[in-house]
């Protein structure tokens, strides 16, 4: 393994609480509200093309002189790969189809980064350190060193050691688990040295250079989205397509179980300590699914956390249930015409109870009935699209639509948001993925599932 991590566990407090880390073995999210999660008044769901100021970032560590913030984000170039006979004909970028989330173009930030230059352990600096930045929902630290000698240890924690992760001597490991809520406690445990020897020797601590803050409910709604404007559009397309009416994926336990069980595979994914998509096993194996634009590289990859079970614990309601939080690992194919990346995740036995989808072999009929589970804008699992009656414009708009590609899409207007670039979208008649939701503008689309059940066969 290549990252030596270990978790302690303990209870659940704030918005939610993590089940694993690295290696470490889950402590898995159970049906158990554990948290509770806090929009501000009068802010609703932000659509794609919402115009507004990137909120500032002006708190830093509790320690004193700490550097200012620093957004950093860059967008992966996924390969163009050339399309086979039995693949849809590359057409030129429609400049202005809504990606749905963005920071780096296509995914939808969701906090910022802080520098802040601090040494920690031995002779180079204190054994622990706070950093604190009020309000913020989440902190994620980032290591330049952390040189630690045999025996020696390093948590990241809140205040509380409710939320802990552990990383021994010889990680490799850059970025902490994200903890939850607007303080983490970092912490270099030593090993008994009774005359001081190890102390004594150089070259030897840990470096914090960067921190990540999550936005807080308020900030979350002021972040623009970006927009990429084809010929005729204005740019404020939105995603919500008229009224919204997604709900939390609770509400649909006792009136559509199948739906509500079918959302508990897809995951929250934390790319980059700041950026946001959606993402959702598929098949039995340890296969997870996402857009090309969110992520492209084991890099990415490597460094992303999925946050499974992160639902809503009553509908209409503010507790949380506990996610399950794991990192991803090794793209295994990945295409920039389809807009898809096929990656692996460590920890995967503690991810097993959620579930997984299947991608349906067939293109489906305008006019078939959807749901698209998805975390817009970040929040807890959502589920667009009702049944029967209610189903309203969660249907199959034209089942031969044109995105990267032409006839690469399937199109709807079923209601999506920044950060829902990955989310499945699902047949009512199958129960099966249909498309790969990537674009706003309603109509929104997805890639066809059809081209990717041909496209992944081999990897499923």
């Amino acid at each position: 393994m290549r990252r030596k991590t270990g978790l302690i566990v303990g209870t659940c407090v704030a918005l939610v609480l993590a089940g694993a880390a690295g290696s470490a073995a889950a402590t898995g999210g159970g049906d158990h509200p554990v948290g509770t999660w806090h929009p501000a008044p009068g802010v609703s769901r932000t659509p794609v093309a919402v115009e507004g100021t990137l909120p500032a970032a002006t708190t830093g560590p509790s320690s004193p002189g700490a550097p200012g913030s620093a957004a950093t984000s860059a967008a992966p170039a996924g390969p163009a790969a050339k399309a086979g006979s039995a693949s849809p004909v590359a057409e030129p970028r429609r400049a202005g189809r809504a990606l749905e989330s963005a920071a780096a173009p296509g995914r939808q930030q969701v906090g910022v980064l802080q520098n802040v230059g601090k040494l920690l352990g031995y002779r180079a600096g204190p054994p622990k350190e706070t950093f604190r930045y009020p309000g913020a929902s989440y902190v994620k630290l980032h290591f330049s060193r952390m040189a630690m000698l045999p025996g020696d240890y390093l948590t990241v924690s809140n205040p509380d050691r409710t939320e802990s992760y552990r990383y021994e001597a010889g990680s490799n490991k850059k970025w902490a688990m994200s903890i939850t809520g607007d303080t983490a406690v970092v912490e270099v445990h030593r090993a008994i040295d009774p005359f001081g020897v190890r102390s004594a020797l150089d070259g030897l601590g840990v470096n914090v250079d960067r921190a990540a803050r999550g936005f807080s409910r308020a900030e979350q709604a002021r972040v623009p989205e970006q927009t990429m404007v084809p010929p005729g559009r204005t740019g404020r397309e939105e995603s919500i397509c008229g009224k919204d009416s997604s709900a939390d994926a609770i509400c649909y336990q006792s009136t559509d179980p199948v739906a509500y069980v079918k959302s508990k595979a897809i995951a929250r994914l934390l790319i980059n300590g700041t950026e946001l998509c959606t993402g959702w096993r598929v098949g039995s194996n340890n296969r997870m699914l996402t857009n090309n634009h969110c992520l492209s590289t084991s890099t990415e990859a490597y460094e992303t956390e999925a946050w499974f079970n992160y639902q809503c614990a009553a509908c209409g309601g503010y507790d949380v249930f506990k996610p399950t939080k794991v990192w991803g690992d090794q793209v295994l194919s990945t295409d920039h015409l389809l807009d898809y990346t096929l990656f692996s995740v460590e920890g995967f036995d503690s991810i097993g109870k959620f579930g997984y989808l299947t991608l349906d072999t067939a293109r489906p009929a305008k006019g078939t009935e959807l749901y698209v589970p998805q975390h817009p804008a970040g929040e807890p699992t959502r589920i667009a699209g009702a049944k029967g009656d209610e189903a309203g414009n969660c249907v199959v708009d034209n089942p031969d639509y044109t995105g990267y590609s032409v006839h690469s899409d399937v199109s709807y207007l079923c209601d999506t948001a920044g950060g829902s670039s990955g989310s499945p979208v699902l047949s009512r008649r199958t129960n099966k993925v249909v498309g790969l939701h990537h674009f706003g503008g309603c109509p929104n689309s997805g890639v066809r599932g059809d081209l990717l059940a041909a496209k992944l066969r081999a990897y499923l």
